[in-house]
């Protein structure tokens, strides 16, 4: 969120540690099961934000003979591209390519996740300015947040928020509305959409094609049937989980678990987080993250997370109840959720001409949490790379240009990863550290410049005499919080503790 994300405005880097990666692959033609699917027979997502019915593709074309094709070779028909995962990453990945003239496939299983019980424990939060350069319509956006408190493990409430103006919020989402719009809109510019479970996938030798393996699902059927799709070049957008960075030996990372309730609670409780929300901070509710009370359409999500102690993640979520209860309680649980959120980027993310983005690729900010815009903002950089690498689909990509997205990403964002894994690290290691932390989200200097660089994911400059101001605030918060002594802090304690009790536990 923005009172953890911005603290990082300080840092300055112009790019990231670049490694080199080997073998390209390609591709030349499309089929599903036995018959190829025809760009001009797009598939439709199923019911969701605007309830479009399915559509099957027309069957019964003889397959095209498959031809390897170098890095660069003009094509006699448009480059093939598939995406394996539609949430905003695959999203953006496959909009930007359908409009940029790029025969484009994507495959996503969770379709319905509007009305499934599944779907990312996400707490919804996007910037405002991911609001009009995605051209987000009001409709999806549930609340405007303009007001936040950081509540420290005494119970200490700081109001966050006092330097916004009237212009100036956070948009609060709901995820199934959200990755439902952005599909929808990416069918409409030409994406062929499949109801589909990525499995695993081949390479021809040489400059071969790759061969999907996927499960088809007609909607109605729990069982999916089992078909091939054959593509250039493939974007995987499929999740901390990624059976695509499986496949290249993208390698691994370290995960944390979220978990969230969706909770409706009366009216009257509702109106108090209308353009509120609540981040909670303490040993109890997450020994290395926060936990949190964001506000939805119609109810609240309460959640946490933690990397450390992921089999304690229910009493976590717990200790986050019992601290929001006197503003929660009354409330009916709708829905429950759970879903590993990525520490850190992968070791690798390109491979050939297969690429990672979003979640996938590691794009999830460290103390603050922040994957949404850095999942869509990731996939249309890396389609992006591909539309001017092929001239619009008339030419074969590679690796090359594959890192041309990497290179882009890791200057632009490196800063703020580092930052915030820097900050993480210093301010969540023990209570008396987080109580300095909140301590300092009372300073409008820190207000300001934390919400100037979430909302606009720009690296606001600040001035030299405030910044010292700043860094002797930050060194006087933690000697008053005593963070600095030797040990461990406190131990994990869980369940509903009064006021006096955290603080008698600092």
């Amino acid at each position: 969120m923005a009172a953890l994300q911005g603290l990082s405005v300080a840092a300055a880097a112009t790019h990231a540690p670049r490694s080199a990666f080997g073998a390209v692959v390609t591709s030349s033609h499309c089929t599903v099961g036995a018959p190829a699917l025809s760009a001009s027979h797009s598939m439709r997502a199923g019911a969701g934000l605007r309830g479009r019915p399915m559509r099957s593709p027309v069957a019964g074309r003889r397959a095209m003979q498959v031809m390897a094709v170098r890095d660069g070779a003009k094509l006699d028909r448009p480059l093939r591209v598939a995406v394996i995962g539609g949430g905003p990453a695959g999203a953006c990945t496959a909009e930007t390519l359908a409009k940029g003239g790029v025969e484009t496939y994507l495959i996503e299983r969770k379709m319905d996740n509007c009305k499934a019980s599944i779907s990312m424990p996400c707490g919804g939060a996007i910037p405002i300015c991911m609001v009009d350069e995605f051209s987000l319509p009001p409709e999806i956006i549930d609340r405007r947040v303009t007001k936040m408190k950081m509540i420290s493990p005494s119970n200490r409430e700081v109001d966050v928020g006092k330097t916004l103006n009237d212009k100036e919020w956070i948009g609060m989402c709901r995820r199934e509305v959200l990755d439902d719009y952005l599909r929808n809109r990416a069918q409409d510019l030409g994406a062929n959409v499949i109801n589909g479970l990525f499995m695993r996938m081949d390479q021809a030798p040489g400059d071969g094609p790759f061969t999907l393996h996927y499960n088809k699902y007609d909607g109605v059927s729990r069982v999916g049937k089992p078909s091939t799709l054959e593509v250039d070049a493939v974007i995987g957008a499929d999740g901390a989980n990624s059976r695509v960075a499986k496949e290249i030996g993208a390698g691994d990372y370290d995960f944390a678990i979220a978990f969230q309730e969706r909770i409706r609670i009366p009216e009257d409780k509702m109106e108090y987080y209308k353009d509120l929300a609540e981040m909670y901070v303490g040993d109890d509710v997450s020994p290395d993250f926060y936990g949190w009370v964001f506000p939805k359409y119609d109810h609240v999500a309460v959640g946490t997370g933690t990397v450390v102690n992921k089999t304690a993640i229910k009493q976590y979520q717990q200790a986050t109840r019992d601290r929001s209860r006197v503003k929660t309680e009354g409330g009916t649980i709708i829905r429950v959720e759970a879903h590993p959120i990525p520490e850190h980027p992968r070791p690798r993310r390109v491979k050939g001409r297969v690429a990672l983005v979003g979640d996938a690729a590691g794009y999830v900010t460290k103390c603050s949490g922040e994957g949404i815009y850095f999942a869509a903002k990731s996939g249309r950089m890396a389609a992006e790379a591909i539309v001017q690498a092929s001239a619009r689909g008339q030419r074969m990509v590679g690796e090359a240009d594959l890192r041309v997205y990497l290179d882009k990403w890791d200057k632009q964002y490196w800063a703020t990863y580092k930052v915030l894994d820097i900050l993480q690290k210093v301010f969540y290691r023990s209570n008396p550290a987080r109580e300095a932390f909140v301590e300092m989200c009372e300073s409008d200097y820190v207000q300001k410049m934390t919400f100037d660089s979430y909302l606009y994911k720009t690296v606001v400059p600040g001035t030299p005499l405030n910044d010292v101001k700043l860094l002797v605030q930050t060194v006087g918060s933690l000697l008053r919080g005593n963070a600095l002594r030797s040990g461990e802090g406190t131990s994990v304690s869980f369940g509903n503790r009064t006021a006096s009790e955290n603080a008698a536990a600092v």
